[in-house]
């Protein structure tokens, strides 16, 4: 479990380790390991993450654990704090007060190691300015010297006829150039800044907009899909009908003399019910006719009436079959039947 705790610490990876400690929570956390005999809370101060330091707090770590050297979390956070006082000083400070003025092996306490940082950029920003007064100073001295030997040389320097720029005109390009380089690299971060807010900032209507874009879109391909569908199913029965013609011009012919078994009968669907087969007889064939249409249902009544079929077919069935195939006669006669007694 230590291994565990420890490589999620390294990782950084605060949700697998707030899952583990929540499935274990009798994981000790005020272990030590390495040459340095660290704890995991000094190992988060150390890699600086600070949510990972909240939860080790909350679940119970010693803020004030010593390592090889008698330093404690804090000591560590006080290093780097700097960069990161708001993350890791400040809750290491509010969950233990005491640890503050907690001295190391060698005496530093995390309050001295904060007030010497404090001193030490105040120091560099001393030598910041003493500095730019050098560089000051230093450039006066350029100035003096180039004002005594001006014109000593102008034999040797000037034999072209072409006129140098002076002292000031070149301090003078100097400063230009310099400036302009940086108004150029702030109007470059300008530029990014104003890009990333733009690409931040969305319209209080771009959801609304994106929303209806998508409604829009997924019905119109909901219609395509739709008309497609309608279209391939127009297509598969228009060609079951006409195979179920052909096959019955064939089969059923007053000519014909091959034994019948059920798979020979020219089913309008094979293995299909009783009104599918129904719908392919009749498909293509208009309600809003109604001669046409009671026509066409009465040619089908003749085909399929069972003693009609009997007469024409009956002595070409296969005996074994024989049952099923008038069975499946009679159930397509008795549902043009009584589709035909509703159109009337």
């Amino acid at each position: 479990r230590q291994k565990r705790v420890l490589r999620y610490v390294e990782e950084g990876n605060l949700l697998k380790l707030k899952s583990y400690l929540r499935k274990h929570p009798d994981t000790e956390l005020n272990f030590q390991h390495g040459r340095k005999r660290r704890s995991p809370l000094h190992l988060a101060c150390g890699l600086r993450n600070d949510a990972v330091l909240r939860l080790l707090l909350e679940r119970g770590a010693d803020a004030l654990q010593r390592d090889r050297r008698g330093n404690t979390a804090l000591h560590i956070a006080a290093s780097r704090a700097l960069k990161h006082y708001n993350d890791l000083v400040i809750p290491l400070q509010k969950y233990c007060p005491v640890a503050m003025d907690m001295p190391n092996y060698a005496g530093v306490t995390p309050q001295d190691l904060l007030e010497q940082m404090k001193a030490e950029q105040g120091s560099s920003q001393a030598k910041l300015d003493s500095e730019s007064q050098w560089r000051e100073k230093l450039l006066g001295e350029c100035q003096d010297e180039f004002f005594e030997a001006y014109g000593h040389y102008d034999d040797e320097s000037l034999g072209d006829g072409v006129d140098p720029e002076d002292f000031g005109q070149w301090a003078d390009r100097i400063w230009r150039e310099y400036h302009g380089k940086r108004r150029a690299e702030a109007r470059r971060r300008v530029e990014s800044e104003e890009q990333r807010v733009r690409r931040r900032r969305r319209p209080e209507n771009t959801d609304a907009e994106a929303g209806r874009e998508l409604q829009t879109r997924l019905e119109r391909e909901h219609a395509e899909y739709v008309e497609r569908a309608a279209r391939k199913t127009e297509e598969v029965l228009r060609g079951r009908r006409r195979r179920y013609e052909e096959r019955c011009a064939v089969a059923l012919g007053s000519d014909g003399q091959e034994e019948l078994g059920y798979a020979d009968i020219p089913w309008p669907l094979p293995h299909g019910s009783v009104s599918d087969m129904v719908a392919v007889m009749l498909h293509g064939a208009e309600r809003g006719d109604p001669a046409a249409f009671r026509r066409l249902l009465r040619r089908q009544q003749a085909l399929w009436h069972p003693d009609k079929f009997t007469q024409r077919c009956g002595g070409r069935l296969r005996e074994a079959e024989r049952q099923r195939i008038l069975d499946t006669v009679t159930a397509l006669s008795q549902e043009l039947n009584r589709l035909a007694q509703s159109v009337r």
